[in-house]
């Protein structure tokens, strides 16, 4: 009852002090700040009590207090605190690099990468079937000519089976859980974030000689996609190469100095036109693998103490941002879409934990936290929405409301899979004090083997 009522004073409070920043330029993104830190930050501690991970509270706050419910979080304020989203995806692009061993990879590697193709083809090709099924309930497809409703169809299915480093690496944070089924999760989300960009860019080539899109929509020749892959790979070399210089020769204000590095990562990425994530998870895994081991756990530590509030705001944005009842209304065929996908991934990860002889543990728990959606598959999004802007929106829509579904049911299911498979050491679900609890991490496997 006492949260209900925090709440309530903090919404009361927050309608009064909004007024006050409206002609100021960052007044009410300050003041929006702070609500969403102790409005989802409460919100989150009221879905523990349900047995919920505290993610689902803070996108719940989201929704609940922004322009599609109490809009006391306003449109304006979203979009001035885009940048705090872009700090929380490079955040948990670099953890997620750095919770990789270089010598875990060769011995795994093989592993998941197969299990990771089997879900993935059989998610696409369950989705694709079903599109083709209920085509005449989806208004990009009903009316569609041959030529665009294989490529609306192959757009669709390969944006439709991303999955979500960020949910999984915030989960993970948030729970310190450890062990066979949170590190080879990590791993397959990881490889897939690289799979879904070059299929979907394979898919956009061949969406467009097809069905030539309309207007003219700017797309990227393939020199340009293949410097963003390779560009990326170089630039995140370099910035890990200079984080384990300092580790290994200065060492201190490490919470400063990680901080600053992902802002400078993220903005040298931006300005050499290469791919975000895929720096900063390089130069994550660059700086674990070359550093010593004691110090680079330390950096991590010092990362995600500091990334806890940021990630909180992060997720109460993207709940902000779900349309409610663009969500209600596409129910019908979203549903269907949510559980085919589902069930391509629990049985693609079931044949390829078979096909590679993985632990049992595996085949039964971590389809369960290759569930969750976000940051990228929404950045797919906008491009699939600019190329074809007629059949965009429509399309726009129904991946955003699927998107929405499984932001909220996947970490709940991976959660009460780090559960069952007796990885959770933090019952609670609070972040953890990592000098004591250090995250899943790749460099583990081999002493607990």
């Amino acid at each position: 009852m006492r949260r209900f009522v925090i709440l309530a004073l903090l919404y009361l409070g927050v309608q009064l002090m909004l007024p006050l920043g409206e002609q100021g330029h960052g007044s009410e993104a300050l003041v929006t700040f702070g609500f969403l830190i102790l409005a989802a930050y409460t919100v989150g501690e009221l879905t523990v009590h349900l047995g919920l991970p505290k993610i689902v509270g803070y996108l719940f706050a989201g929704m609940a207090f922004g322009p599609s419910a109490l809009s006391a979080v306003s449109t304006t304020a979203i979009g001035r605190l885009a940048p705090v989203s872009e700090l929380a995806i490079a955040l948990i692009a670099f953890l997620a690099g750095a919770e990789l061993r270089w010598s875990d990879l060769r011995a795994t590697g093989s592993k998941l990468v197969r299990m990771l193709g089997c879900e993935l083809l059989l998610s696409l090709l369950g989705i694709a079937g079903l599109l083709v099924a209920l085509h005449r309930w989806i208004p990009f497809l009903a009316d569609a000519p041959a030529a665009k409703f294989a490529a609306f169809v192959l757009l669709f299915s390969t944006i439709a089976i991303a999955h979500s480093p960020s949910v999984t690496v915030a989960l993970l944070s948030e729970t310190g859980a450890r062990g066979t089924v949170a590190r080879t999760t990590l791993g397959i989300v990881l490889l897939s974030d690289v799979a879904v960009v070059l299929l979907f860019t394979f898919s956009q080539t061949l969406a467009r000689t097809i069905a030539p899109p309309s207007g003219a929509a700017i797309i990227p020749s393939p020199g340009l996609v293949i410097w963003e892959i390779a560009g990326a790979l170089l630039v995140g070399g370099a910035i890990g190469l200079i984080v384990a210089l300092y580790l290994r020769f200065v060492h201190r204000e490490l919470m400063l100095f990680t901080m600053l590095v992902t802002l400078f990562g993220a903005a040298l990425a931006q300005a050499t036109h290469v791919e975000i994530l895929l720096t900063l998870m390089t130069a994550g895994f660059v700086a674990e693998n070359v550093s010593h081991s004691e110090r680079s756990e330390a950096m991590r530590i010092a990362l995600e103490r500091s990334s806890a509030p940021v990630f909180v705001v992060f997720f109460a944005l993207a709940g902000a941002q779900i349309p409610i009842r663009d969500v209600v209304s596409t129910l019908p065929v979203v549903l269907p879409i949510a559980i085919v996908r589902a069930v391509g991934i629990w049985l693609g990860i079931a044949i390829g934990a078979r096909w590679t002889r993985a632990e049992v543990v595996e085949q039964q728990y971590v389809w369960m936290g290759l569930v969750s959606q976000a940051g990228v598959a929404i950045g797919l999004v906008t491009l699939v929405s600019s190329l074809y802007p007629d059949a965009g929106a429509s399309m726009r829509t129904l991946l955003l409301s699927l998107i929405a579904v499984n932001q909220i049911a996947g970490p709940v299911l991976f959660r009460r899979a780090l559960v069952r498979s007796g990885e959770m050491k933090n019952a609670a679900g609070d972040f953890p004090d990592r000098s004591s609890a250090v995250a899943p991490s790749f460099a583990t496997s081999q002493a607990e083997k």
